[in-house]
């Protein structure tokens, strides 16, 4: 029998689609293609402006108005602002929300999108049965007060600091799990052997690699902090992903030509063979994205933190530094002094911080995670008289 899996996200950063994307392919993969009809839908389309314009409006703040965001991020995140915030866009979006489920129906729904999971449970809850609701957290440490509703079936989290703040707000432990984030199974295939990879990008194959990234929008001073280290004269091969900013890699490709530096420096656009890349590396420099980083473990690469979203990424620099992976370096210069100090520790210290990273980074999460997802899409729709008796008990 086919069982339609419903995943709920946006993209409002790559991270939400990323996450689904990678559930739904191990869920296919584990139970067939012919078992599994699943379907993304971006919450933030389906509501009325202006969260519809989300997608197109997230980048733009996260590049220039952080401060705002990371009020709007603190100001919210304690249970009487979510809860008004949540009532208050299902009360805006009522009619689309409930249209939206009306349209997609599901065996089992699936939410990676933390602002979105209440109204969307509101919504669903307003029928006269809704089919089993399952949340999976996609921030590590300082997860959004919104992705915690009681009224959700299960809800899978990445670390322990994340099922601690469940409790806290509302759920009880035979709700939650500790699973680990869910990255792509191609990824993990996709990881050679670093000589292997080396070869196969052409990079030198002695010299120390340094990978800098940026998120898909290429975000961040990449071009100061490759300058930096080029005036700092490092000895270590560079490489540089600029992603879909396009402005940024045409300034890297000039500059590159007038530079004096006696070691390689590739410049990446848009890419989809990260994977390889990273294995060909040595450590990494990145914004503090959660997705990023559970990858970077995966490769046992030492972390650099450039950069991060106020408010919901501040954790991941916790379990960056906590678990003695990387380290927090906002400033171009701080990323140059951290680089030099590791070329000068060695090899040996860097595979050490890579081993680390490998033991924290839950590399079957997204097998679990499709089990789980699996498991509540053959359970029985809910009738509306069992959770408005779930609702009244809290």
């Amino acid at each position: 029998m086919t069982k339609k899996v419903l995943f709920l996200m946006s993209d409002t950063g790559g991270g939400h689609r990323a996450a689904a994307e990678a559930i739904r392919d191990a869920m296919i993969e584990r139970y067939g293609s012919d078992h599994i009809q699943a379907e993304l839908v971006d919450v933030y389309r389906n509501m009325r402006f202006p969260a519809n314009t989300m997608p197109e409006f997230y980048p733009w703040i996260i590049h220039n108005g952080k401060w705002l965001w990371s009020l709007a991020y603190r100001s919210s995140d304690n249970p009487r602002s979510a809860r008004l915030t949540s009532r208050l866009t299902y009360r805006y979006n009522r009619g689309k929300l409930r249209r939206m489920v009306a349209q997609h129906p599901a065996d089992v729904v699936v939410c990676v999108h933390s602002v979105t999971a209440q109204p969307c449970m509101t919504a669903y809850q307003s029928f006269p049965q809704r089919p089993p609701f399952v949340t999976v957290v996609t921030d590590l440490v300082s997860t959004p007060i919104f992705w915690y509703d009681s009224r959700v079936d299960r809800c899978l989290v990445p670390t322990q600091a994340a099922y601690d703040r469940g409790l806290k707000y509302g759920l009880t432990p035979e709700q939650m799990r500790i699973i680990g984030l869910p990255v792509h199974i191609n990824f993990q295939r996709a990881l050679i052997p670093k000589s292997e990879a080396r070869a196969l990008l052409g990079w030198d194959a002695t010299l120390p690699t340094l990978l800098m990234v940026a998120g898909g929008d290429g975000m961040g001073p990449l071009f100061e902090t490759t300058k930096a280290i080029v005036e700092r004269g490092l000895r270590c091969q560079i490489a540089v992903v600029t992603g879909r900013n396009k402005a940024q890699k045409a300034l890297l490709d000039e500059a590159i030509k007038t530079w004096d530096h006696p070691s390689p420096i590739h410049v990446f656009g848009f890419i989809k063979n990260m994977p390889q890349l990273m294995a060909a590396s040595d450590m990494i420099v990145t914004k503090a994205g959660p997705g990023t980083i559970m990858e970077a473990c995966i490769a046992g690469l030492p972390i650099i933190l450039s950069d991060r979203v106020p408010g919901q990424e501040d954790g991941n620099i916790d379990f960056v530094v906590d678990h003695g992976i990387g380290v927090f370096a906002p400033k171009p210069e701080m990323v140059v002094a951290t680089v030099e100090q590791w070329l000068a520790e060695g090899v040996e210290r860097l595979h050490q911080r890579g081993e680390r990273a490998k033991s924290v980074s839950h590399p079957d999460a997204v097998w679990q995670i499709a089990d789980e997802v699996w498991h509540y899409a053959h359970q029985p729709p809910i009738p509306r008289r069992l959770y408005r008796r779930k609702w009244l008990q809290r």
